[in-house]
């Protein structure tokens, strides 16, 4: 009885750990984009321009995402979503980037990459536990500069503009094959229980204290966009 209770405790407090390994690692994955969010800001003329993010339906981050490999290249990392809604901007979504992408690349490097999704068609996808870019959703390389040229068809039926950073500078990026996942250990940790992507997204949740600056920093680059 002494070992099963003592194995009881163990398994508490490693649930506990974990548990709290999760929080942190989603209030870090908050912050890091809201810092993203705050440079693209400040891109100047290098940045996602004006018209698409008062054109954003929902926008996702994926602070330093990792990519690269030998021979075969690959991609994986951790982001945030929000979407707007009456109210403003919804509480976050966590979810999870991962695929493989053919090609000659040697090393790994670390880029940070946002997702601008354009319409509710897009939206759909996002709130789906599981879609591929490319496959189930159209995605193509968003426009970079201070404005979108009238001449492009970024608005037309593209699903997700896709920008990455890396060293300092925005571009666009193709992600075709790229799968994204919902975290389901994320959103546990954060929200304390299990809720849909669907009540997240759609502003059914209350936005948590630990997004508030994701959530400014959305609203603030919406804002500079506007002002520009």
């Amino acid at each position: 009885m002494k070992k099963l209770g003592l194995l009881l405790v163990i398994a508490g407090l490693s649930t506990f750990g974990f548990a709290g390994t999760a929080r942190q690692d989603a209030d870090n994955r908050l912050n890091a984009s809201a810092e993203v969010l705050h440079e693209l800001m400040n891109a100047s003329d290098k940045g996602i321009p004006q018209e698409v993010l008062e054109h954003a339906k929902c926008i996702a981050v994926v602070p330093n995402m990792l990519k690269g490999g030998f021979v075969l290249g690959g991609s994986h990392g951790k982001g945030v979503a929000t979407c707007r809604n009456a109210n403003g901007w919804s509480a976050p979504a966590f979810f999870t980037v991962g695929g493989g992408s053919a090609g000659f690349q040697i090393g790994i490097e670390g880029v940070d990459l946002v997702m601008i999704i354009q319409n509710e068609k897009g939206m759909q996808k996002l709130i789906a536990s599981k879609f591929q870019i490319g496959a189930d959703a159209s995605a193509a390389a968003g426009p970079v500069g201070r404005h979108a040229s009238a001449d492009t068809d970024w608005k037309l039926e593209t699903e997700i503009l896709t920008y990455s950073r890396a060293k300092g500078a925005f571009a666009g990026i193709t992600l075709n094959g790229v799968s994204i996942r919902r975290d389901d250990d994320s959103t546990k940790a954060v929200y304390g229980r299990k809720v849909s992507t669907a009540a997240v997204l759609s502003g059914k949740v209350a936005v948590p204290a630990s997004a508030t600056s994701f959530i400014a920093a959305v609203s603030g680059a919406k804002a500079v966009a506007q002002a520009k």
